[in-house]
Parts: C-alpha cells; structure tokens; sequence
C-alpha cells in the first residue's frame, strides 16, 4: 500500500542525508590543532653566534644561525618560529633596539603566543663577558700559573650578578609576561664553559687558579637566571647537569663550548652545533615536549 511506503523510503533518505553529512563536515575532536606559536629571544647563546649558516631572513648584526637552539626545536616539534634572538643582546633589548632597523626583542611577542624560549643575563652590565675577558688577559700574563684574576677582582663580579643581573632578568621576564600573558615561558642557564678545576691553558687562557674561580661565578649567575624565573612564574632549564664534561677543554665531538684559541665557530667561548643541540634536548626533557 503507497501509504505505508512512503515513510519508509522518507526514513532511508534521511539516513543517507546524515551519513553525508558524517562523511563532508569535519569532526572537531580530530580536527589537526594549530602549530605551537614559539617565539624566541635572547643572546648569543640563544642565537647559536658563531654558527654557520645563519639562519634565513635573520640580520646579520645578530649572527643568528640556523641550528640555534630554537630552529632545532622548531624544526623537531613542527613549531611555527619567529626567532628574533641577537648576539650581544642585554635584558634593556626587550624594550629598546640593539641595533638599527632591529626592533625591540618584545615587540614579537602578543597574545597568541603560545611558548617562548630565551637565555638572557650573560652580557648585562658586562659582568660574566668582562669577567671571562679580565680573567683570560690575566692568565696569559702569568702564563696560566696562580689565580690573578681573583687576586684582583674579588667578589666584583659576584656581586653585581647578585644584585644588578637578578634585577634586570626578573624586570625582563616580567615584560615578556605582560606581552605574552598565555605562554609558557622557558629561560635557560648557561651551559659550562670550563670545567671544575684545572683549564685547559692555553686554548682557554684562563690561569690554573682562576677556573674555579669562574666556575663559581657562572653558577651565581645561573642561580641568578634561576631565582628570577622562579620570581615570575617561568620555566627554569638546566644546563648543569647535561653540559657538565662538554665544557670548551674537552675534545671535537664531546665539547658543547668552542674554546678562545682553536675554535672552529667564528665567534669563540659560545655553543658549537652540538651545544646548541644539547641545550634544546634539555628545552624539550624540562617542558615535556612531544
């Protein structure tokens, strides 16, 4: 009878609708998210300086390089980059340019911003990059014998990385906060440039006496990065345990550091590409990346 098949029919074409339109619109749970917004910043250790090439678009006054620490993360974890880390960078280059035509390292930052990684503190007032320089002419005077440099300098260096270097991080980490009020912010130590005791004179020009002596000031410096980011809510990474035996007096294809004298980057005492790998392993074990 027509009047019972009608519904029936009706009954299957409604069903093949539905299923349509399971197969045409997409099913949000499963739908691919975004790419991780990553925004880099820093110095020279976050730019990779001294490693070729550099990377593309980069200016070349940041000698930023193309298996910096960042790319190597970005690249592994499918992250959608701006880089815009410099060599010589001090914390007041978040909110003010370093060089011509480079805009403010904080100006890359908004709300979309889903990470942002950095090393920042190693060249505010000086301080760690005097320090390493003083103490390497004092070496070469004494021929690497006895310990002039903290005959000299005393706590000096110390002291200003307690005081001046923690202020600035935290006030810079603040400002990333406020630019970025989303993200996840990671701020590393810097990896050893020298190992505990003895040197490696004259590659590092460092006099026997004093490698403690800028061991211990590296480790108030990291311990000034790590306070600051405890102050303002970010991530500290750990360089210690993970560069220790790849300081710059150890062999090619061990050292994460490439020393004064022999290095093979352009721009010596700074991570070579294996140190820059290194350091972004230790980015993505402390921030469980996947």
């Amino acid at each position: 009878m027509p009047h019972v098949r009608r519904p029936r029919r009706a009954g299957l074409l409604a069903a093949a609708a539905l299923g349509l339109a399971a197969l045409t619109v997409p099913n949000a749970a499963s739908a691919t998210p975004p790419p991780v917004d990553h925004v880099n910043l820093g110095d020279s250790f976050s730019a990779g300086s001294g490693i070729l090439p550099l990377a593309e678009g980069s200016n070349p006054l940041c000698t930023q390089a193309a298996a910096n620490y960042a790319h190597t993360l970005a690249e592994e974890y499918g992250h959608a980059l701006t880089d815009v880390s410099c060599g010589g960078a001090q914390t007041s280059h978040f909110t003010s340019s370093q060089f011509p035509g480079v805009a403010p390292q904080a100006d890359a930052l908004s709300e979309e911003t889903d990470l942002v990684t950095m090393t920042i503190g190693g060249n505010d007032n000086n301080t760690f990059i005097s320090a390493v320089l003083a103490c390497g002419s004092a070496g070469l005077l004494t021929f690497g014998h006895g310990s002039p440099c903290q005959n000299i300098y005393g706590d000096t260096f110390e002291d200003a990385v307690r005081t001046s270097t923690y202020a600035n991080v935290v006030e810079a980490l603040k400002t990333v906060r406020a630019k970025a009020p989303d993200a996840r912010v990671a701020i590393s130590g810097y990896p050893w440039l020298l190992p505990p005791t003895g040197g490696c004179f004259p590659f590092m020009p460092i006099a026997r006496g004093d490698v403690p002596y800028l061991r211990d000031l590296q480790t108030t410096l990291n311990d000034a990065v790590e306070r600051a980011a405890k102050a303002t809510g970010a991530v500290y990474v750990d360089q210690s345990a993970a560069s220790e035996g790849h300081d710059a007096c150890q062999p090619l294809g061990t050292r994460w550091i490439e020393p004064a004298f022999g290095s093979l980057n352009y721009v010596p005492v700074h991570p070579n590409a294996l140190g820059e790998r290194g350091m972004a392993e230790q980015f993505a074990a402390t921030l469980n990346l996947r």
